[in-house]
């Protein structure tokens, strides 16, 4: 059974850090390219970043570049995004996604999801 699970979410003041990471298990995704979309109360479920299956090409959506940083350890079928200076209107919770097409900074690219981490960002 293929199981996507997020950590490292929690609360944290306006400015600070947190790393959240996305463990995969019940295949490899090593040639799988893989993304983080988040999703505010009320709102739509938003591109944040995406990897390729080499981690040599990231994209960003415009709320997460120059602050955000999507990495993969395709060894340890694990996914990481760095997110730094973090504000308020950056709480929602976060998903990890497994992309099996190649459009991958929209959400119909991927076919597997984690059940979300919640990022809370205090004022």
């Amino acid at each position: 059974q293929v199981q996507l699970v997020e950590s490292g979410g929690g609360v944290v003041q306006a400015g600070g850090s947190l790393r959240l990471s996305c463990a995969a298990s019940g295949r490899t995704f090593s040639s799988t390219a893989m993304g983080w979309f988040r999703q505010a109360p009320e709102k739509e479920r938003e591109f944040v970043a995406a990897i390729d299956w080499s981690g040599g090409n990231t994209y960003y959506g415009d709320s997460a570049k120059g602050r955000f940083s999507i990495s993969r350890d395709r060894a340890e079928n694990t996914v990481y995004l760095q997110m730094n200076s973090l504000k308020p209107e950056d709480t929602a919770v976060y998903y990890c996604a497994a992309a099996a097409g190649t459009a991958i900074i929209f959400r119909d690219a991927y076919n597997y999801w984690g059940q979300g981490t919640q990022v809370t960002v205090s004022s």
